[in-house]
């Protein structure tokens, strides 16, 4: 009985390894390290920033209406953006902004402010309560 039993402790010991990963060890996947690569610093060319955009809105189911230009050239930016404020005038932003000076903005508001005139409403009164009983009208 002892043989037997060592026997079936041995089988099973031997047959562990059939389960394993290629390469491992009772089991255990193995560890792979990649090898280090060190590549040369490059830098990057610096590109000379400059630039000019400009766009437009004109919506007449909305009302919005605006626009704006800007234009960069290297450190210096320069532009303006312009829109119709809901009372009806129009609000004109010039700005530029560079190392020397920092940002600055100058606010332009044309046009006259129309405000609706209040619509009179008649004041509503309830009616009275009438009160039913069997008794009449109270």
């Amino acid at each position: 009985m002892w043989i037997l039993v060592v026997l079936a402790c041995a089988g099973v010991g031997m047959a562990a390894p059939q389960y394993a990963l290629p390469g491992s060890l009772y089991g255990h996947a193995p560890v792979l390290h990649a090898p280090v690569v060190h590549a040369p610093v490059v830098a990057e060319p610096v590109s000379y920033p400059k630039y000019a955009f400009n766009y437009g809105v004109k919506d007449p189911h909305t009302g919005d209406i605006k626009s704006q230009q800007e234009e960069r050239d290297g450190d210096v930016v320069k532009g303006s953006y312009s829109l119709v404020e809901p009372d009806g005038s129009t609000r004109t932003v010039a700005y530029s902004a560079d190392d020397h000076n920092g940002f600055n903005a100058v606010v332009h508001k044309t046009g006259h402010a129309v405000h609706p005139a209040p619509v009179a409403v008649a004041p509503h009164y309830a009616a009275p309560a009438i009160a039913l009983s069997p008794y009449g009208l109270h």
